[in-house]
């Protein structure tokens, strides 16, 4: 008798799960449905599954065992407009030009040329919708030349800014948007997003969706809802305040209100028989403000280079996700565009091209890495109040350069062994160093990235 034994490799048993998924996607009458969800600021370590022992995230805890949970996912950018371009076009920020904070007055914005999300989808016949915050341009009341999502393939747009909410507006009536009336006893805005992106579900559960619920939390000056705040004041080691950088009550609160959100949408899916068929995707523009929680152990916060100012949680579930997954492959913010389309089987428009890599690979179940490196750009005249300055990076497998555009001094570390970035590696390392600098000024040159130098004596 004979016995034949055949050897899978891992990467060809997580194609093969990849190629069920998707056949299984296209047997079902419908595509499947996208939900986007953006949180504002938020850190790397505040979710329960990321081993937050002070907030509680019991919904997006449950998200992340029906999928995949991503250790090393990161931002485009260490603040929130250029992640939030990179998402929608799978461009680098440096390439699209937007690669700070577009203020109020800004005469940058998301170019309508630049093929979205939205458009790709609206293409498909699927509805497509955004709820909360854009902050790909400025504001007309402001002066600037206001471009809106409604130009750039969202049918839908709701709570929708009329001017800055950058010092936090969370409780009806909203300063930033006086037009909207409230549709909740003591309206926070929080709740008002998840209203809306439930209701959104179920008006179009007929058809494909993409949802883009984009929350203004958790970014300062964060309030909480009373019920919640009172709660997480009242946990043993609670901060005293909303400034405190450790168990901040009123970040913990907010944090559970769009939990609140994730469990909502949850059951509208259910109530739908709409969840298996749909993508649901979580994540944040940028690391934590670190004047409002801590992001160790990662090192610093919002606006800088280091990875508590990059790193992001990253969760994905539905359609070729593997259930129960980790994966410790380091994945960034323009990967998502070409990752979503193709776990929806939508192909990318003839003759675009992107800078993001699909990882439908690893949601499957690879362990390669997707792309050879990661690269950041973040250009400024002047530092950043939270502490950033003019810089560029790379990450390499475990190894990250970062250099600074105002000094030349560049700084490498090893992040399998050294996650706080304190051990400087450049000099007692220089070949390593040298190697990663010449593929950051290459990739700078292929996207047109601008070196700026901080002006000296600003602070």
């Amino acid at each position: 008798m004979l016995r034949w034994t055949i050897l899978v490799s891992t990467e060809a048993m997580a194609m093969l799960w990849l190629m069920v998924s998707v056949v299984d996607a296209r047997d079902h009458p419908r595509p499947p449905n996208v939900i986007l969800v953006l949180a504002d600021d938020l850190g790397w370590q505040e979710l329960g599954c990321y081993g937050n022992q002070f907030n509680q995230t019991p919904h997006l805890d449950a998200l992340a065992r029906r999928g995949v949970r991503f250790t090393d996912a990161y931002a485009a950018a260490p603040v929130c407009s250029p992640q939030r371009a990179a998402l929608l076009t799978g461009l680098a920020p440096a390439r699209l030009g937007i690669t700070g904070v577009l203020g109020p007055e800004s005469q940058k914005y998301l170019d309508p040329a630049r093929i979205t999300l939205a458009e790709i989808f609206h293409s498909h016949d699927y509805v497509t919708g955004i709820i909360g915050k854009w902050h790909l341009s400025g504001y007309a009341s402001h002066g600037a030349p206001e471009v809106g999502p409604q130009r750039q393939g969202f049918v839908e747009v709701l709570l929708g800014a009329e001017s800055c909410i950058g010092g936090g507006d969370y409780f009806h009536p909203y300063s930033f948007a006086p037009s909207i009336e409230a549709r909740l006893p003591d309206e926070h805005l929080i709740d008002r997003c998840n209203l809306e992106a439930v209701d959104f579900v179920n008006r179009h559960a007929e058809k494909p969706f993409f949802l883009y619920l984009s929350h203004y939390a958790v970014h300062r000056a964060i309030r909480g809802r009373a019920d919640w705040l009172a709660h997480f004041v009242e946990k043993p080691d609670a901060g005293k305040n909303s400034l405190t950088s450790h168990n901040n009550p009123h970040l913990a609160a907010q944090l559970t209100q769009i939990d609140e959100g994730i469990g909502q949408l949850t059951a509208a899916l259910k109530a739908h028989d709409l969840l298996e068929n749909t993508l649901f995707i979580f994540t944040s523009d940028n690391g934590g403000e670190s004047t409002v929680t801590t992001n160790g152990p990662l090192r610093d916060g919002k606006s800088t280079l280091y990875e508590g100012g990059l790193r992001v949680p990253l969760i994905m579930s539905g359609p070729g996700c593997m259930p129960r997954r980790t994966c410790a492959v380091p994945v960034a913010g323009e990967d998502l565009f070409p990752t979503i389309l193709s776990l929806c089987d939508v192909p990318l428009p003839q003759g675009l091209k992107v800078d993001g890599k699909s990882f439908a690979g690893l949601l499957a179940g690879a362990k390669s890495p997707h792309r050879d490196a990661l690269y950041w750009h973040y250009p400024l005249r002047e530092p950043h109040f939270l502490g950033g300055n003019s810089s560029g990076a790379i990450r390499q497998g475990n190894w990250k350069l970062i250099e600074f555009f105002s000094d030349g001094k560049m700084e490498l570390y090893n992040l399998a062994d050294d996650l706080g970035e304190t051990k400087d590696l450049r000099l007692s390392r220089p070949q390593i160093a040298s190697r990663l600098y010449d593929k950051l000024a290459t990739w700078r040159k292929q996207v047109g990235a601008e070196v700026v130098v901080q002006e000296e004596g600003v602070q």
